[in-house]
């Protein structure tokens, strides 16, 4: 009988230890990262800012190797900065069963992913599978077998009492924030149209380069970053922001179906052909790997990192494009536009050379709307927004109305990282992530996935 309650103790006090695991109060120090095979600069610029609520111990788990030796110089430098310096401990384990190690382990509390996107969807549902909360760089999934892998690893999560969420860093854009915000303003926007096929209600469009600055030094790709098989192509990979854009703020906190809301129309990709030399100065190789060799032809590497997605969510037309290109003109970079229409004014983010390659969002009145009316509303709008953002205003250029914010009140993509991890960190202390959340990543995932095999079949 003794033998049998000390077992029974055994187990509670077994059972309570795990349950604590996946229990947060908001304390200093209470989040434990586990960083998992880092092969993308996103794992570290998760740690770029100072968090209270992160463990300066992080447990980091990867293969001996260039990627692994990337991540930790510029965690170092984040350490070594002279204004607001990290404190970061790594502490690393580098043997080849690194991913077993870490199951066993268990030696923190939230799994860290930005890697290898062939390996991170597996990685995932093994991580969820153990018990830990995942923070996902984009994309989890870049196939129709992984979405699959990605919908099981969100249902063991439920199960299991832990949080799957992934790192969508343009909600934290102050133009996406205003942007959003007067979309939700009826009488100055209206309501979305559903515009048509040919002339969609919402059109999208990125363009991204493969060698550029990160944190003031050039960016060093691995070689697997052109292999579509382990990065994906582009238009399974960039396009994730465009789409989370889209149900962010025209279907605003509503959960959507994928099964019931979505329609895919056209999907068609294209090839980005890199020289050697191109390859060299961003991976520092001297030669292709064996692995990319079924991607040369006339000495040019084509990696499929162009796509175009139209599809429809709750019967509105959209229109995604997402471009990569080598190296951007001197004094330009990566550029994001979008046309959303609304059956009183059409919003435009516009970045090109008239806006000195600065992002700028505009406001255009429909034409069945008097312009006193619009007006009003307008500056009722602003208004309104004024009283959380005092520093934006109204500016009237010769064909639009720019909605501005000076640049002193705007952050650089790599501050909003910290954003992302505060706001998830939320989530696990007070257990409040929205309904909707879930259910447009697996619509976002759907649509990307589904349109790679769309687009392979229209070749």
């Amino acid at each position: 009988m003794k033998y049998l309650m000390f077992l029974m103790l055994i187990l509670l006090t077994t059972c309570q230890s795990k349950q604590k695991t996946n229990e947060f109060s908001g304390q200093d120090s209470e989040v434990k990262l586990m960083v998992l095979a880092p092969g993308h600069f996103h794992a570290d610029l998760l740690q770029k800012a100072v968090s209270s609520r992160i463990n300066d111990s992080v447990y980091v788990y990867a293969q001996e190797g260039v990627e692994l030796n990337q991540y930790l110089s510029r965690i170092e430098s984040y350490n070594q900065r002279d204004e607001n310096p990290t404190s970061w401990n790594e502490l690393v384990y580098s043997g080849d069963d690194f991913l077993k190690k870490m199951l066993a382990e268990k030696k923190g509390n939230v799994v860290v992913l930005a890697g290898n996107n062939q390996k991170k969807t597996n990685y995932i549902l093994q991580s969820i599978n153990a018990g830990f909360n995942v923070l996902s760089d984009k994309p989890m999934a870049i196939n129709k077998e992984n979405f699959q892998i990605l919908e099981r690893a969100f249902k063991n999560a439920e199960q299991k009492n832990v949080l799957l969420y992934d790192i969508m860093t343009e909600r934290y854009d102050i133009l996406n924030i205003i942007e959003r915000q007067l979309m939700k303003d009826e009488a100055l926007f209206g309501r979305i149209q559903l515009g048509t096929t040919d002339a969609p209600a919402v059109s999208l469009e990125s363009v991204h380069h493969f060698y550029k600055n990160v944190t003031g030094s050039p960016l060093i790709r691995p070689a697997w970053y052109y292999d579509v098989e382990q990065q994906g192509e582009g238009i399974v990979d960039v396009t994730t922001h465009l789409i989370d854009l889209v149900n962010w703020k025209c279907f605003p906190d509503i959960a959507l179906d994928y099964k019931k809301d979505v329609k895919l129309l056209s999907a068609k990709h294209w090839t980005t052909n890199l020289t050697l030399d191109q390859f060299s100065k961003s991976t520092q190789l001297k030669e292709y790997p064996g692995y990319l060799q079924k991607y040369i032809s006339d000495n040019k590497l084509k990696i499929y990192a162009n796509g175009i997605i139209n599809y429809q969510i709750k019967g509105v037309n959209i229109v995604l494009k997402v471009v990569w290109n080598f190296q951007a003109p001197e004094g330009e970079g990566d550029t994001y536009s979008s046309i959303i229409t609304g059956s009183k004014a059409t919003l435009q983010i516009i970045q090109n050379k008239e806006q000195s390659f600065t992002t700028q969002l505009y406001i255009k009145k429909a034409k069945e709307v008097g312009d006193n009316e619009f007006k009003t509303n307008l500056e009722k709008a602003i208004k309104k927004i004024q009283k959380t953002y005092p520093f934006v205003s109204i500016k009237f250029e010769e064909k639009l109305i720019r909605v501005d914010v000076p640049s002193e009140f705007r952050e650089g993509d790599e501050a909003h990282f910290s954003h992302v991890a505060e706001k998830y960190f939320d989530f696990l202390v007070h257990r409040n992530m929205p309904d909707w959340e879930i259910p447009n990543m697996l619509t976002k995932y759907y649509i990307t996935t589904s349109a790679l095999e769309l687009a392979k079949q229209s070749e």
